[in-house]
């Protein structure tokens, strides 16, 4: 057996085959379910390598990782995020058609600007986040494909109306399925806290490796 930082070393080394790996066992789960549906639900979750007073001071894998702010959580940290576009399933957890790392600080509809290309036809849910009427009006011409959000409130508005209320909470109900399988995913693998991750290529590992190891475990159990 190699020493604690040999195995690390070679491990590394590897960060190029989990994102391969990730498609290879979604494409076992799917069977082309989620294609056919075309719903799809955009969220990302916090890979936190500091947090709180510690996350002003930490500096590993710096070219890439900076302090965020996860406001779900309530906390400032320093790392990445990983952020999912994943395909409705009926009665079952959806599954990520695609995933990417930002630094922490990313906005997350910055984020999803970058994958929207790809994607077409159809609707897609998001939290308040990715409002953005223009986009919005842009992408159901040019691509077909319908972003819905909650309401937000106006400038000067104290309530929504009955109306933007009840489409607000149509729009979390279907959402909702993301959170699940985020937590989900920490859960079997623990992929929120990179504290131990000590380099870029680490954080890499960290994140699609153990995002790869949540979604064999999942394709084994279909």
């Amino acid at each position: 057996m190699p020493s604690y930082q040999g195995y690390n070393r070679r491990l590394n080394r590897l960060s190029a085959v989990f994102a391969p790996l990730v498609e290879e066992a979604l494409a076992e789960v799917d069977g082309g379910e989620t294609r056919r549906e075309a719903v799809r639900i955009a969220d990302s979750i916090p890979i936190m390598m500091a947090k709180q007073k510690r996350s002003s001071q930490a500096s590993v894998a710096s070219e890439f990782a900076d302090k965020g702010y996860c406001a779900s959580k309530g906390v400032f940290f320093y790392g990445v995020k990983l952020h999912v576009v994943a395909g409705r399933r009926s009665h079952a957890m959806p599954l990520p058609r695609r995933a990417g790392l930002t630094p922490g600080s990313a906005n997350d509809l910055t984020a999803l600007r970058q994958a929207l290309p790809e994607i077409k036809g159809g609707e897609l849910y998001g939290d308040k986040a990715y409002c953005d009427a223009p986009m919005k009006e842009r992408l159901a011409q040019e691509q077909d494909l319908d972003v819905l959000t909650p309401v937000k409130k106006k400038k000067g508005q104290n309530r929504l109306s009955a109306a933007d209320k009840l489409l607000s909470e149509a729009v979390s109900r279907v959402r909702q399925p993301i959170e699940s399988l985020f937590n989900w995913v920490n859960e079997q693998t623990g992929i929120q806290c990179a504290s131990k991750v000590r380099s870029y290529r680490g954080l890499l590992v960290h994140a699609f490796g153990r995002l790869a190891a949540a979604m064999l475990l999942l394709a084994f159990n279909s």
